[in-house]
């Protein structure tokens, strides 16, 4: 074996055996990984404070301040305003029910042709009914399990203090384990690495803190939006279609239908139905033409069907810890695969010219003025050197 071979089998064993230990720790891997995340997305601004003369210790503390009141007061916002928004979203299921069986269902069936009894709100309801309660009785029996163990209590309440404690550490030591990780690399591939970490990171920066903050900006543009409309739930469903805006169009369709029903419901009238879509239309517009060109880019190299195997995958795979790092995973791949179609583009696999197949035929075709298409067939010529020309 030679030592190009050897080289390569061992940076292979090393990537595995760090793929195996990530999926082996992964039960106990998710307070790291929030508080990685967290310090990831305050670093830039550390190292903007550190330009204008803190130290790195003064500047990871004022960020770690500046998060955790964001967080912490974000939640205690948010809720007991969605608290109330699902309660309100259950009481009002009954008049749901009685839209559908009366209005939505007969109107389906009057365009469609389909049978009377193909929609049946009554079950449909009690169906909807009896998950929920399915849903409380699960969580009772956890919650139950979890209050009568003393080391579940005490996982719980270790993971959430380890998140803000690791956090601070990583934010304040951030540029110091990068350069440590730099060092430790092998010089031959160095290069490589750094300029993947570096286009990766650009991705990251544009597409992890980016696409936050537009989420964020839609949730509360779309639930004040539909508040002024008037609508009960509206907050409920501008923070749904705010939170999955990270796919297009997903939030858009899920918000705007649901907003629709929600108003036809609510008032019956056509005048909420406008105001409602000219909320949405506002907001498409401010999406498309401010939030994701300044604060996301042109180019943030994920295309959504990838955003959503990527989500399905890391959760199969993974679990929850899975779903929380999708989408940097998949930015990361992302770069991974130019930077090896590219290698690919150069390699002599691509670029080698190969001998002539004589048996593929060149086919002409030519088009007449009046739309007749004649087509002739060269076959490349054969033993005898016969040519045929149909």
């Amino acid at each position: 074996m030679t030592s190009d071979s050897s080289r390569r089998w061992q940076l292979f064993a090393i990537a595995a055996a760090i793929v195996y230990l990530v999926w082996l720790l992964a039960p106990v891997l998710m307070p790291f990984a929030v508080a990685a995340m967290l310090a990831y997305l305050g670093d830039p601004l550390a190292d903007r404070l550190e330009r204008f003369g803190l130290n790195r210790m003064w500047a990871a503390t004022i960020v770690f301040v500046v998060l955790l009141v964001v967080v912490c007061g974000v939640l205690l916002l948010l809720i007991p305003l969605i608290a109330r928004q699902v309660e309100n979203l259950i009481e009002n299921l009954p008049r749901y029910g009685e839209w559908a069986q009366n209005v939505a269902w007969p109107w389906l069936q009057a365009r469609l042709h389909l049978d009377p009894h193909t929609f049946d709100s009554d079950r449909l309801l009690a169906a909807i009914k009896a998950h929920i309660g399915s849903i409380g009785g699960v969580a009772t029996v956890v919650l139950g399990k979890v209050s009568r163990s003393g080391l579940g209590i005490a996982m719980w309440l270790t993971n959430l203090v380890l998140i803000p404690v690791v956090a601070f550490y990583l934010l304040r030591d951030w540029d110091r384990l990068v350069a440590k990780i730099d060092s430790m690399l092998p010089r031959s591939i160095q290069p490589t690495i750094a300029h993947l970490a570096h286009e990766s990171d650009k991705i990251l920066g544009a597409f992890v803190r980016g696409q936050l903050l537009v989420m964020l900006a839609l949730g509360v543009f779309y639930g004040a939006g539909l508040g002024l409309v008037g609508l009960s739930v509206g907050l409920l469903i501008g923070l749904v279609a705010g939170l999955l805006s990270f796919v297009p169009y997903l939030g858009f369709i899920i918000g705007f239908v649901a907003a629709i029903i929600a108003a036809l419901v609510q008032y019956g009238d056509w005048t909420h139905v406008l105001l409602v879509c000219g909320v949405f239309v506002i907001g498409q517009l401010l999406e498309g033409y401010v939030l994701v060109p300044k604060l996301v880019g042109d180019k943030i190299g994920l295309h959504p069907v990838a955003v959503i195997f990527a989500v399905l995958a890391g959760g199969y795979l993974f679990g929850f810890l899975g779903v929380l790092l999708a989408l940097p995973a998949a930015s990361v791949i992302m770069v991974l695969l130019r930077y090896l179609l590219e290698r690919y583009r150069l390699s002599e696999l691509y670029n080698e010219q190969g001998p002539d197949d004589p048996v593929i035929a060149e086919v002409d075709v030519t088009v007449h003025r009046d739309g007749e298409v004649d087509t002739t067939t060269t076959v490349a010529p054969g033993p005898q050197g016969d040519r045929a020309e149909p």
